[in-house]
């Protein structure tokens, strides 16, 4: 059903509850590191993700150097609904999508299917689930990940490629409550806010700008390091701890936030997304 949809944020939760945040800061930490690591590594990366491929199957699959996708491939970054920021190195991957179709996917959490995951630059090849079994078998008789060509075809349409000129119109804009304000004016947009009014206000204004600082400056690793400050301070400072027990401990789809949906400040994302001192990512430490 699903190649992976993400980590086990029960312990988080349980954990931060108890006003341990150690646990979850080193889990980012190592795996953040992980997820460089694979971007990194010299061999082949072959990455079979079918189902659902969100958060962290995000991460430890679209940074490899072959990334397959099939019929059933939904791969999604949500993690605004729980009051977390994109992250695995996901604003990098979203600043390099076309347009604003970045900031679309990492506020919405849309789950894209196999053509728009090879549009947006999260997956390369399109294969049939029913060529798996042979493309697993060549992959292992042959050791060369350059056969994955010889089992893709043309992808399916990207559904999302013919509401770009809107997306672009709506995303672009400088703020999130400027973005709320054009969403308004169309149905389109409309419909798109009854998913956004349930989702954390700070981690969305902080989403819109670690997309567009990944955009000034490029850079896996460098991402990586933005994203670690705002996981950071989102279990302690932000809404993170709310967004879980809203959506999977209590399951009462009902978090009460921190700001309403015009009410984030600058200075509060900036407050963010700022460099956290002796605590900063050491993307180079081993594991632990």
């Amino acid at each position: 059903r699903a190649f992976s949809a993400g980590g086990d944020i029960r312990q988080i939760y349980r954990t931060g509850r108890q006003g341990d945040f150690f646990f979850a800061r080193r889990f980012w930490a190592d795996e953040y590191r992980l997820n460089a690591r694979i971007a990194r590594y010299p061999k082949p990366y072959v990455a079979l993700t079918h189902g659902l491929v969100m958060g962290g199957g995000v991460g430890v699959s679209v940074h490899g150097s072959h990334r397959v996708v099939c019929e059933s491939s939904r791969i999604a970054m949500p993690e605004c609904a729980i009051g977390l920021v994109p992250d695995v190195g996901g604003s990098e991957l979203l600043a390099g999508a076309p347009g604003h179709l970045g900031e679309f996917l990492g506020l919405t959490g849309h789950r894209m299917g196999p053509g728009d995951a090879i549009r947006a630059g999260f997956a390369d090849h399109f294969v049939p689930a029913t060529r798996w079994p042979a493309l697993v078998a060549d992959l292992l008789e042959t050791a060369d990940a350059d056969i994955v060509d010889r089992h893709a075809e043309p992808p399916p349409a990207a559904a999302l490629a013919s509401d770009q000129p809107a997306i672009d119109d709506a995303f672009s804009a400088p703020d999130l409550a400027t973005l709320i304000a054009r969403l308004e004016v169309s149905d389109w947009g409309m419909q798109l806010l009854k998913g956004l009014v349930r989702f954390s206000p700070l981690a969305m204004a902080a989403t819109l700008e670690l997309i567009r600082a990944a955009r000034r400056e490029p850079g896996l690793e460098a991402a990586l390091a933005r994203e670690y400050r705002a996981v950071w301070r989102a279990i302690g400072d932000g809404d993170l701890l709310e967004g879980i027990r809203a959506q999977v401990i209590d399951k009462d789809r009902a978090p009460q936030w921190r700001h309403a949906l015009d009410g984030v400040r600058r200075e509060e994302v900036e407050a963010m997304l700022a460099p956290l001192g002796a605590d900063e990512l050491d993307i180079t430490r081993g594991p632990g």
